[in-house]
């Protein structure tokens, strides 16, 4: 089966992530299974040219605190932190896509791949810095990503 998730987003030049709440989350690349949580977020991040390492931090510290789990009320109070889970994050350069005109995306607002690369390794090497466990796709791979969404919980935070 396929699925696809269309977005349409104001992003105003800035960092753009995808979070999922999930059960579990696997990354495989060339049928070898390079990263896996079980319940925590899935982070889809997108690299822009104007980012740069403040925006990294910025993203990383709000995405540890965001509250997106349930508490006993089932109320969303409770941070990917509060309930020990784990940590995905993938590189989306389509997250930057230009969606604006004809049928085709652009992705002429996404960073270039070096720069692209470079910030990615600074949120990962950022975000583990703060936080465990913290597993990661491949920048510039062919990714097949599987995932449990739970709730459906999907966010979209720019930065």
């Amino acid at each position: 089966m396929i699925s696809l998730l269309v977005l349409i987003i104001s992003k105003e030049n800035s960092m753009i992530t995808l979070i999922q709440r999930v059960d579990h989350a696997s990354v495989v690349v060339e049928h070898q299974l390079i990263g896996a949580i079980e319940k925590g977020l899935l982070v889809f991040v997108g690299i822009q040219p104007e980012d740069d390492q403040s925006r990294v931090i910025k993203a990383c510290k709000k995405l540890l605190s965001y509250r997106v789990f349930e508490d006993a009320n089932g109320k969303m109070n409770l941070s990917v932190q509060d309930v020990k889970g784990g940590i995905l994050l993938v590189p989306q350069f389509t997250l930057a896509a230009d969606t604006q005109r004809g049928s085709r995306p652009s992705f002429s607002s996404a960073a270039p791949p070096e720069k692209g690369r470079r910030m990615f390794d600074v949120f990962v090497e950022n975000m583990k810095s703060l936080y465990e466990p913290v597993e990661t796709g491949l920048f510039g791979a062919d990714m097949k990503i599987s995932l449990l969404n739970n709730g459906p919980v999907t966010f979209i935070l720019n930065f």
